[in-house]
């Protein structure tokens, strides 16, 4: 890629020579940030991708922090004043809660996959940001999420939506579906369009065929969390399991380049030497944490639905595979989290190495709502697809947002109950 595949975001007037290549390094910057990350990120590698000497570029920015600052404001801004102009609109033509929920949709996607890399890098860098870094930029993703807020609260009090979900995990649910699109929607080859007008039916109408149907299944047996199960043997396979669920920490909190050897074997409590008598080098340990993750997920969620006797039909199954991924994100495995946050942001190589486990993951899903919809019980007007996708987005979506150390406060939900609202959600949608 050179600096002509790059798309600066577009400027009310003509630019000066400075302005122009001001413009082309934020763009770069912006790809670089979108798919490597911050912590991975060089003010060189920005440079090299905006054509330019590495020195020039600090003619223009002084630090990769500058840099980083103007590409969120500016991925989050345009976004903010094309939501709002757009809510206005809505109001000022008297368009009834499902258009407008449409148009909105329709507007966030279209920033994400199409108008540039701004918004994207904002959605995917923000969570791993140092604190100091995200303080900044808060205000204004409190301002959109508010735009967001208020539209819910307005059609909820307006007797349009369900009223027994709050509205800040409700908005949080809406946004995380559209969000984890970057990870996996290809603009270039499928409109956007089909996609917001998939998603608005789905988060209004959900996934199931018989509403009158009661949508949440607890059974006994199931009712008591998960459990990780604990390690046991000797004391080097103690230690190994210790180093690995640091690296998992690591990747998870700060990204994939800062779980170095250093940083692992601090975390891990034991000499930065020590590591290596259990592993020959960083990637083996990665490697593992990734793998782990999702093998981790797939083998829980084949458990609970091979049980026919508990989960004896597909609404059911799909009920108690949710229950079981949000459980194993928050609750049974450290890995599967780390995997989910930063697997965008790897170098294709090892993405490549991990493709085969996530396609394993997403066929197990597929065929239990596959199956689900040649019984009848999944609406026939659903592609699985795209189903699977916004759904596996909104729940992966939640490890961006929900603590589960906050439930019984005002405004947070527990687990169970989150896995609940969820449900409701997919299966019987937000309408009323």
């Amino acid at each position: 890629m050179t600096s002509k595949d790059l798309k600066p975001l577009s400027a009310d007037g003509p630019l000066s020579k400075s302005d122009q290549t001001r413009a082309i390094i934020t763009a770069a910057a912006a790809r670089h940030f979108r798919y490597s990350g911050y912590n991975a990120s060089t003010m060189r590698k920005i440079a090299e991708l905006a054509d330019m000497e590495a020195g020039s570029i600090y003619y223009h920015f002084e630090s990769k922090e500058e840099l980083l600052a103007e590409v969120l404001d500016l991925g989050l801004s345009r976004l903010y004043d094309n939501t709002r102009e757009t809510l206005a609109k809505a109001r000022e033509t008297n368009r009834d809660f499902r258009q407008t929920l449409s148009v909105l949709i329709h507007t966030h996607l279209t920033f994400l996959l199409t108008e540039s890399d701004f918004a994207s890098a904002n959605i995917r860098t923000f969570p791993t940001l140092p604190e100091e870094l995200r303080k900044m930029h808060r205000p204004l993703r409190q301002a959109y999420s508010e735009l967001w807020s208020d539209f819910l609260s307005d059609a909820q009090k307006g007797g349009c939506i369900r009223t027994d979900i709050e509205i800040a995990p409700l908005r949080q649910f809406v946004l995380g579906a559209m969000n984890w699109t970057v990870e996996w929607y290809d603009a270039d080859r499928y409109p956007v369009s089909d996609l917001s007008d998939r998603m608005t039916k789905l988060l209004l109408e959900g996934m199931a065929k018989d509403k009158k149907r009661p949508l949440i299944f607890t059974p006994p047996s199931k009712q008591q969390h998960l459990v990780a199960p604990p390690v046991t043997g000797k004391k080097s396979a103690r230690t190994r399991a210790k180093i690995l669920s640091a690296a998992a920490r690591i990747i998870r909190d700060r990204g994939y380049k800062a779980a170095t050897m250093r940083a692992i074997a601090q975390e891990t409590g034991i000499e930065a030497g020590s590591v290596y008598y259990h592993f020959a080098a960083k990637e083996d340990i990665l490697d593992q944490v990734l793998d782990l993750g999702i093998r981790d997920l797939l083998d829980g969620v084949i458990e609970t639905v091979s049980d026919a006797h508990v989960y004896p039909d597909g609404l059911s199954k799909i009920a108690a595979a949710i229950e079981t991924h949000m459980e194993y994100l928050f609750s049974v495995s450290e890995f599967t989290s780390a995997n989910i946050r930063i697997y965008g942001q790897l170098p294709n190589d090892v993405r490549n190495r991990h493709r085969p486990v996530r396609r394993e993951y997403a066929q197990l899903w597929g065929g239990i709502l596959t199956d689900a919809q040649k019984s009848g019980i999944i609406r026939s007007d659903i592609q699985i697809v795209p189903l699977r996708q916004v759904m596996l987005g909104a729940l992966n979506w939640t490890v961006e947002w929900f603590d589960p150390d906050k439930g019984g406060q005002d405004n947070y939900y527990t687990l169970p109950e989150l896995s609940g609202m969820l449900q409701k959600l997919l299966l019987g949608g937000l309408l009323k």
